[in-house]
């Protein structure tokens, strides 16, 4: 389970430049929650994934995930539990090195270094069949450096090797937004298997409100640093794009500058 905890995270303090990118922000997202964060740009959504992550730390407020408070502690330390997944495909692996050399440290990820070589026929033979879940033909692939595949091969394998050990909780920062319409749908189903079969606690930041309703059981509405909307349920499931805007203006009190944008 994550909880966030009435955290503020401003950047520039005291300058002229100063942003309050978290306004007192909570939230709770048990075991196996899935949930789709939209709004416009500038709204808070890939600054509460940092803070999250480790990346940003907070002025105020604490986070806590499986009941342990991680607040303190740096990105490095947290990766144990937390997977993150980017928009540029090229972020999620190590491009010079094989589709099969990048699963063997996905494996170990999180145990104790050794000096045992990682790769064996059993593991290769598990990385076939993993692989070919994907249906990408990267099966018959093992030896191809991954800076050889498109994005959306990439994207595919790094959701793959976040599976592997699981994480307590994946962040997915607009990881289709850089691939092809085609592509792209193609890797958020892919996205949504996994996540439910491994039933893998997960937040998915999209600028696509469609996506946003369908993708998860859970869309959160973040403006100005704050969550304005919280949408689940039947509430959620009946929810169209269209209403969904009309929410808005209600709740934020102003016209919507970036419908625009959230509608690609």
């Amino acid at each position: 389970m994550l909880e966030v905890l009435e955290v503020t995270k401003i950047f520039n303090q005291g300058s002229v430049n100063e942003k309050l990118a978290l306004n007192n922000v909570s939230l709770k997202v048990p075991p196996g929650d899935f949930i789709a964060i939209i709004g416009g740009n500038g709204a808070g959504k890939s600054t509460l994934l940092n803070c999250v992550a480790g990346v940003y730390p907070v002025e105020r407020g604490r986070i806590f995930l499986n009941g342990e408070d991680v607040t303190g502690l740096p990105d490095h330390r947290r990766a144990r539990d937390i997977a993150r997944i980017f928009q540029d495909p090229m972020m999620g692996t190590a491009a010079s090195m094989t589709v099969e050399e990048n699963l063997a440290l996905a494996l170990k990820r999180g145990a104790k270094r050794t000096l045992r070589w990682s790769l064996n026929e059993t593991r290769r033979r598990l990385f076939r069949e993993k692989l070919a879940m994907l249906k990408l033909g990267l099966e018959d692939r093992l030896g191809t450096p991954v800076k050889l595949l498109s994005g959306g091969q990439r994207q595919a394998m790094t959701l793959l090797m976040t599976t592997l050990i699981q994480p307590r909780l994946v962040l997915l920062d607009e990881h289709t937004a850089s691939l092809d319409p085609k592509t792209a749908l193609k890797v958020l189903e892919l996205t949504r298997r996994l996540v439910e079969e491994n039933n893998i606690t997960s937040l998915m930041v999209t600028h696509n409100m469609e996506q946003a309703l369908r993708v998860g059981n859970r869309t959160i509405m973040m403006h100005e640093g704050k969550i304005i909307l919280d949408l689940q349920g039947e509430q959620r499931e009946n929810m169209t794009v269209p209403g969904l805007i009309e929410m808005f203006h209600k709740v934020s009190g102003e016209k919507m500058q970036t419908d625009r944008i959230l509608l690609t």
